[in-house]
This record gives C-alpha cells, structure tokens and sequence, in this order.
C-alpha cells in the first residue's frame, strides 16, 4: 500500500482517494491496517492499552 491508493478505515469504513496524514496505522490481524481520525480519537484509550511497556 502507498500512500497515494485508495485507503478505507478498518473500524468504520469511511474511505478517502489517498492515506490521510491524520489516519492512524496499527497491526491488525492481516496485517497493516487504517483508522480514520475520527476513530482514532474515539479509540486512543483502548489503542494505548495495546501498546507495549517501552511506549510508556
């Protein structure tokens, strides 16, 4: 994936022409996926807990 395809948020579905700077990249199951920037914001607990003790 560049940055320059077509991207869709893994959580909601919205769907932008190109990976937004705002969008959040996580590990998924499949691999590499996307969060929109509205569902990053409604999610930055949980993906904070998810994240290993050297990010603390």
């Amino acid at each position: 994936m560049t940055s320059d395809d077509p991207v869709t948020c893994a959580s909601c579905g919205s769907r932008a022409p190109a990976q937004p700077l705002t969008w959040s990249t996580y590990a998924g199951p499949e691999g590499p996926e996307l969060l929109c920037d509205r569902c990053t914001r409604e999610n930055v607990r949980s993906i904070e807990t998810q994240l290993g003790p050297e990010h603390g």
